[in-house]
């Protein structure tokens, strides 16, 4: 592939334009300066699913569920720590559907349809379950900003933490609620786990504010 700048990708090639190609699963699956040998071997190892994808059919397992109902869900099961946006959710179901992976039901109030997923989405799913891990990348724009805190002016910095700590603070008292809430009921036990990772995650990250220099 030409030597352009961009990211670098499996054996060597390339990505031309970088601001096409967010992620690696999602950037293999889109970018069209990826060699095909290297995206149909990628596909085929996570079972041809990307994230958002595999996180639709994981929660289409507990029954039919509209596009609103899935957005709703992955917030209840997964938390702000793994987000699916309506905009996501909405782009990805009808490709789902392309691929056989799920079914559309009869229009409903509003013309919302209702998915379903199929033999095939299972199969899908299963092979997306069993694909090696992706590493993790976090994003955390509080972090980005106190990276550069030597540029910060110390009211700056005092602002900064402050809205850091209220944000947390909020997050934190949602996901206790869950934690409760689950507990009290028949839940998943691993839907349990995931709420209880989002209290011990904004405990931590609360704590470590609490070391800032200001």
């Amino acid at each position: 592939m030409p030597g352009t700048a961009g990211h670098i990708l499996p054996h060597g090639a390339r990505c031309a334009d970088q601001t096409q190609c967010p992620s690696t699963a999602d950037r293999l699956a889109s970018c069209p300066y990826v060699a095909y040998p290297i995206l149909t071997t990628v596909l085929a190892v996570t079972g041809g699913l990307n994230s958002t994808s595999a996180a639709l059919l994981g929660l289409l397992h507990d029954g039919s569920l509209t596009g609103g109902q899935l957005v709703t869900h992955a917030d209840q099961r997964l938390g702000p720590l793994w987000t699916l946006t309506r905009s996501q959710v909405y782009r990805e179901l009808p490709v789902l559907a392309g691929r056989g992976y799920v079914r559309a039901g009869k229009p409903g109030a509003r013309a919302s349809l209702a998915y379903t997923i199929s033999a095939a989405g299972r199969r899908a799913f299963a092979a997306w379950l069993a694909s090696p891990l992706e590493a993790d990348h976090p994003r955390n724009p509080l972090l980005l900003r106190l990276g550069f805190g030597s540029h910060h002016s110390k009211a700056e910095l005092r602002r900064l933490v402050s809205e850091a700590q209220q944000e947390h603070s909020a997050s934190l008292a949602t996901h206790r609620d869950t934690v409760s809430k689950l507990r009290k009921g028949d839940a998943d036990p691993f839907a349990l786990a995931a709420a209880e990772f989002g209290v011990a995650y904004e405990k931590a990250l609360l704590k470590w504010l609490e070391t800032i220099p200001s």
